[in-house]
């Protein structure tokens, strides 16, 4: 919290709010030059651009430039996006807590015993001291509370109680229910925000200048189609709807309170806008913005002005460009003192102590105040969610993969451009003249077919050609060192960007599985960063969003817990996917496979090849479906028995079989008769014929008489 003091010298130097938030804004700006600096250079070896500040020697001719930074930030990117995106589902998954409160996390159907409990007298007898008192009213809270919003679903009188079923009974889980609706509201509208895209976007920034931003998610208008019927006939009727929106922001973009190290502990965040006249109007349909401000700010012309860095990212060396249709918006989202909230007006600030703060989003532009109104999220919280690449312990900034090799990049280039400059001196005759031996005046130029006049010396001595031994072969032993000492200190070696000619052990799979784990292991903390300071809080956000604005769907509030599931992709694919298929052989065993989920086996399989699991897998009710359609199918293709019914096919003949008609000696079940009671096995198997049916071939018995 900012001291008193400190907020009137802030004051003192503008008009005002608007004097505040520009003396922040200098001061996060003094702060954030120095990660600028950073950030230009890591971009120019991104874009193979040499920085102003480097220094020739007066020999060198070649200015060569190899982008190996591009190729490893590529590498890097991909690699990220792969491992979040590679099942085609958001990362990101909503689960009950291990206890959760204000529902029930399991519930069955009422056992006598319920029964027992819920008509027995709650007061006791008169006399025990638990009778009610005289006039008082006896509350009857619903029985059904601890299903939560799953209430709804069932009547008042549901026989229903909280608690696990007995084992073979019927139960259901309020708080899993609740959360696979969350998750799912939440997939969708994240598919709204098209996430995918703008997480892509800030990935790549993140792996660039070592620090990618996402904001919100904050209310946007979303249009719903729709038709109805009146008298006039069908209509088309369009509805909007408030849904969740997210963007990805620039780091250049972005001032933070220069003294955090996250962003929970920033002050004050600002956001530097470029925008147009038609971007500006757009702002006054927007809610509490001004739109008299905002007449004023476009009245009174451009006033943008560029900063020294934005030429070089925007690839303009030119002089800067006319601005005069460009408009700078500084919008401020952090603390402010609850005085100064009180001269704005703010709503609620009357009731809140002169020596406290208050959470406030602030829009200014060309001396006029756009937009003031409180902090709307409740909790109270500052949209951004910066992630980095590699955590700096003291600084909100990252650190990308360009910083990490620029000594690495800077070598290569020196002893390429070094062997270059050598192999055109080692590849050209250098010549020796001598003037003496030669007739003045002449032109010393030489190529094929020129002639030389001599007038003394011994011939072949006038003119010598020298050449120069060549050292370009030690220059590339050293590019070749400086471009392993790349691979080490970005953790992604060159095999996972294409490059060929692989030595030692990458000869091998055993080695190339070695190298691509190896590289796993950087990527598995970028991917816990990811986790961490992007996945979670964002998907807690979008919690609270719905929580907060969400009326729609009253069935997803619950004691709920997000979990990010970047982290879980890291395994090499191939490594997981073996895996899991040893351990479904290993559950094929009948005495092990009850102790196994193999629903999820199989999906946690799917997900490792690449397999949207939902549309592969089914549940337990589809499973049971599919299951009486195969078992039909089974009995169709059976042989049928007389009256139609299933009859079993005959074992075939073969050494296997012994006397008895079995498989080692194992008799088999006899077989079908038909309606002459002859059997249909093979020999050794089946009734013996008696007198008087076909086969008999012995003397009928004499009837005495």
């Amino acid at each position: 919290m900012s001291d008193p003091v400190d907020v009137q010298e802030e004051l003192s130097e503008g008009s005002g709010l608007i004097g505040l938030i520009q003396a922040r804004m200098k001061t996060a700006e003094d702060g954030r030059q120095v990660h600028e600096e950073r950030w230009l250079k890591a971009y120019k070896n991104f874009r193979g651009i040499y920085d102003s500040t480097t220094q020739y020697t007066t020999t060198e001719k070649s200015k060569v430039f190899l982008k190996i930074t591009k190729t490893k930030v590529l590498a890097a990117y991909g690699q990220i996006v792969d491992i979040l995106f590679a099942n085609k589902k958001f990362p990101l998954t909503i689960e009950s807590t291990p206890v959760p409160e204000g529902i029930a996390e399991f519930a069955h159907l009422k056992t006598p015993a319920d029964q027992l409990d819920q008509f027995s007298d709650p007061y006791g007898f008169e006399g025990d001291g638990r009778q009610l008192p005289p006039g008082a009213v006896e509350a009857t809270p619903s029985n059904l509370d601890f299903l939560g919003s799953m209430a709804n679903k069932f009547g008042p009188d549901a026989p229903l109680a909280e608690g696990p079923s007995k084992i073979g009974e019927p139960q259901i889980s309020p708080a899993k229910n609740a959360a696979l609706r969350m998750e799912k509201v939440i997939h969708d509208q994240l598919t709204d925000s098209n996430a995918v895209n703008v997480l892509r976007h800030a990935i790549f920034e993140a792996a660039l200048l070592g620090t990618g931003i996402i904001k919100g998610p904050f209310n946007s208008g979303k249009l719903i189609h729709k038709w109805e019927t009146n008298e006039l006939g069908r209509q088309y009727t369009p509805q909007e709807k408030l849904v969740p929106r997210i963007e990805a922001v620039s780091a250049w973009d972005v001032y933070p309170d220069p003294t955090a190290t996250n962003i929970q502990d920033c002050e004050y965040v600002l956001q530097r806008h470029k925008m147009n006249r038609s971007q500006l109007r757009k702002l006054m349909k927007m809610p509490m913005f001004n739109p008299d401000s905002i007449r004023e700010v476009i009245a009174g012309g451009g006033n943008y002005t560029e900063k020294y860095f934005e030429n070089t990212i925007h690839d303009d060396q030119t002089e800067p460009y006319s601005n005069h249709e460009r408009y700078e918006v500084l919008e401020y989202w952090g603390v402010l003192d609850s005085s100064i909230a009180k001269q704005m007006g703010l709503e609620g600030a009357e009731e809140i102590d002169d020596l406290s703060q208050v959470q406030v989003n602030i829009w200014i532009s060309g001396g006029q105040v756009l937009r003031a109104c409180a902090n709307p999220f409740t909790p109270e919280r500052i949209p951004y969610c910066v992630f980095p690449y590699e955590i700096n312990p003291y600084q909100i900034w990252g650190v990308g993969v360009p910083e990490n090799m620029e000594d690495a990049q800077l070598l290569m280039n020196g002893h390429v451009r070094m062997a270059i400059d050598n192999l055109a001196l080692a590849g050209n005759l250098v010549f020796d003249v001598d003037e003496t031996s030669l007739v003045p005046g002449q032109n010393y130029e030489i190529f094929p077919g020129k002639v030389f006049r001599r007038q003394s010396g011994v011939t072949g001595t006038a003119i010598n050609g020298i050449k120069f031994p060549s050292t370009a072969g030690e220059n590339i032993q050293m590019y070749d060192k400086a471009r392993q000492l790349a691979d080490e200190e970005t953790g992604i070696p060159s095999i996972m960007h294409g490059q060929t000619g692989v030595t030692g052990t990458g000869r091998t799979a055993a080695g190339l599985s070695m190298l691509l784990g190896s590289s796993g292991l950087a990527i598995k903390t970028v991917i816990k960063n990811i986790d961490d300071y992007l996945l979670k809080p964002m998907g807690e956000a979008f919690f609270q969003w719905n929580m907060q604005f969400n009326e729609e769907n009253p069935d997803i509030i619950g004691d709920l817990e997000i979990k990010p599931r970047g982290s879980a992709s890291v395994m090499q694919k191939e490594v997981r996917s073996q895996r899991l298929i040893m351990l479904l052989q290993t559950v094929s065993n009948p005495m092990l496979a009850p102790f196994i989920k193999i629903p999820n086996l199989l999906k946690e399989l799917a997900i490792s090849q690449d397999i949207d699991p939902d549309s592969l897998v089914n549940d337990i009710n589809e499973a049971q479906i599919y299951a009486e359609i195969l078992k039909g199918l089974q009995d169709a293709q059976q042989p049928q028995g007389p009256e139609g019914t299933p009859q079993s096919p005959s074992p075939p003949t073969g050494a296997g079989q012994t006397g008895m008609g079995g498989v080692g000696g194992v008799p088999q079940q006899p077989p079908q008769t038909d309606l002459n009671g002859t059997g249909g096995g093979t020999i050794g198997v089946g009734g013996v014929p008696t007198a008087g049916e076909s086969e008999f071939t012995g003397n009928a018995p004499q009837v005495e008489g």
